[in-house]
């Protein structure tokens, strides 16, 4: 049997980040799906990390992951003060170029998974033109109501049939984890949740220059392109994990200081 080597993490609100650079986990997800093993990987930003604290069942399908990358700089802004220096961001945008760059040198087969019809044709015109060389397996939507139990098993013998070793997937956050982890063990893939990637890739939404994501600010320029839908999000999420993550903080800052106590007492 062979060992299985558990990833770095280091723990944000209690969930954990896997504590890998960005190349060192691009290159671990590649190898995982040029043997086609059945993983998920989350891609997690300060919304995911606040559904999966109140949903006690999302939380588990965030820890049983086997890759949830800093995607927020928040986040990875917390791994530092914890102990991770020299963590870097491991965005959903960044994931998707690096892996099909990567994909394309293996001769690695992708699948695209959900969102709609008119975005996966424009992303597919981008894709050709940046990876003339990637395949591409398939690109296809999904309906909004549930499949049915003969619907989701064809779904799932289809992606096994194509030879895909990386799925990446668009059914927004947290319906697509929940849908990766229901499929572990089903499909033969890695499995890579991207949420509203999908649209940024396809030109429908802009992503923000880079200064602005340096400086954590991502969320904002988000906010100012689709305010109605985010609005409710960001003054439901933000407050409060910036609360949990300051007395994650102070705990360990206070447990710092005990340990340095006791020791001097010895």
């Amino acid at each position: 049997m062979r060992e299985i080597a558990m990833l770095p993490t280091q723990e944000v609100l209690d969930f954990p980040i896997t504590a890998l650079r960005f190349e060192e986990q691009m290159q671990t997800i590649i190898n995982w799906g040029i043997v086609r093993e059945s993983k998920t990987v989350c891609v997690a930003n300060v919304h995911m990390l606040m559904e999966a604290h109140w949903n006690p069942e999302f939380a588990s399908v965030v820890k049983n992951a086997d890759v949830v990358t800093p995607d927020g700089m928040p986040l990875v802004w917390m791994m530092r003060l914890m102990g991770a220096r020299s963590q870097d961001r491991v965005a959903g945008m960044d994931i998707l170029q690096a892996l099909c760059k990567l994909a394309q040198k293996q001769n690695l087969s992708v699948y695209f998974l959900g969102s709609q019809t008119e975005i996966l044709s424009r992303m597919r015109k981008r894709l050709e033109r940046e990876f003339p060389k990637l395949k591409i397996a398939a690109m296809e939507p999904l309906p909004f109501r549930p499949l049915t139990e003969t619907e989701d098993a064809a779904l799932s013998k289809k992606i096994n049939a194509s030879g895909a070793g990386l799925v990446f997937v668009s059914l927004g956050c947290p319906k697509q984890e929940k849908w990766m982890a229901q499929h572990k063990g089903k499909i033969q893939a890695v499995m890579i949740g991207l949420g509203g990637v999908f649209p940024v890739y396809a030109g429908i939404h802009k992503r923000a220059p880079r200064i602005v994501r340096e400086l954590g600010f991502e969320w904002l320029y988000r906010w100012i392109q689709e305010p109605r839908r985010l609005w409710g999000r960001y003054m439901t999420t933000i407050p409060p994990f910036m609360w949990l993550a300051t007395k994650q903080i102070l705990s360990s800052s206070r447990g710092v200081a005990e340990a340095f106590v006791d020791g001097s007492g010895e």
